[in-house]
């Protein structure tokens, strides 16, 4: 650990409040109060805490707050023992102002007196990280916030944003981006990155949307055709040539390619935990099997092999 007056503070592991460690895959509840009803989320919930889940996260802005009411109400119980992430600061810039607002209905939402983990949701370029993190850091210091995290920031933004954070007596312990199969930017700079400054790593969609389960080629309906977002995202041919084979490896297997698919980002030295998410347990199921399949490096080689590796971060490609 370096001893320059300048460094950074070490990062704190993720635990509950009664002191367990965070589980190493996390359950969002993005679909909650949306495309999974109140008692279809309710039975996802019971399903992760039987798989040993502890970890659920959450966003101010996910369906008009009913996320943040419904796992609040499925967490109430046992809440000390449980590790509950939220996100403020999207769609909203990431004022104080908004940050404060926002964070104040997630709590009445959540009907808790703290969150274990709050990211900011989006990279906000027009407000002066001071600003930002000062306010964090105030949320923190009342006790109101255990850990900060961020979403969706590039490896420049998080180091900038960190050493801002340090100025507050502020540590930035989580890391939210995108990963999976066919898209593995975060290989380039950001894992590396999170390896060497000790961030924690929840990725999100590490089932591409759906893609990767397999399901669209078949024809079946979902957001990748009914949601512009999603199909910008995972338009391109290339990206659904490599689901069609990760679904005949899985079979191959004897598995699900969902399966393979979550396994394969849990694989991952560098990952803490990936966010799985369904609309109901039976969709679910398939991403909770992952968590005790046995993926050997051959088969993790041979499922890395079915997408191409992103150029290194000097763009020399002799060096990838």
């Amino acid at each position: 650990m370096s001893t320059h007056p300048d460094a950074l503070p070490p990062h704190p592991a993720l635990t509950t409040q009664a002191g367990d460690a965070a589980s190493t895959v996390c359950f969002g509840a993005m679909q909650f109060g949306g495309t999974a009803d109140a008692a279809e989320s309710e039975a996802m919930f019971d399903a992760c805490r039987a798989a040993g889940i502890n970890f659920f996260d959450t966003a101010f802005g996910y369906t008009g707050g009913r996320s943040e009411t419904l796992l609040g109400r499925f967490a109430a119980p046992e809440r000390e023992r449980l590790f509950i992430a939220t996100k403020c600061a999207a769609p909203a810039p990431s004022t104080a102002a908004n940050i404060t607002a926002q964070f104040e209905q997630s709590l009445q939402r959540l009907d808790m007196d703290y969150v274990d983990l709050l990211y900011l949701h989006r990279w906000d370029p027009d407000t002066p990280l001071e600003e930002t993190f000062e306010a964090l850091a105030g949320l923190v210091e009342a006790g109101r916030v255990r850990r900060i995290g961020i979403s969706n920031f590039s490896a420049w933004q998080t180091m900038k944003a960190a050493w801002v954070a340090h100025r507050f007596s502020l540590s930035i312990d989580a890391l939210q981006p995108m990963y999976n199969l066919v898209k593995r930017q975060a290989e380039v700079e950001i894992l590396p990155m999170a390896a060497s400054e000790g961030f924690a790593v929840m990725p999100y969609s590490p089932l591409g949307g759906g893609l990767l389960t397999g399901k669209y080629a078949g024809g079946a309906s979902g957001r990748l055709k009914e949601n512009e977002m999603y199909r910008a995202r995972y338009g391109q041919d290339w990206m659904h040539d490599a689901a069609a084979a990760l679904a005949d490896l899985a079979a191959d297997t004897g598995t699900s390619p969902a399966t393979l698919a979550v396994a394969w980002v849990a694989h991952n030295p560098d990952v803490t935990a990936p966010i799985i998410s369904a609309r109901s347990v039976e969709q679910l199921k398939p991403s909770l099997a992952a968590m005790s399949f046995e993926m050997d490096e051959a088969l993790y080689a041979q499922i890395s092999a079915l997408t191409p590796k992103p150029a290194p971060a000097t763009d020399r490609s002799e060096e990838a």
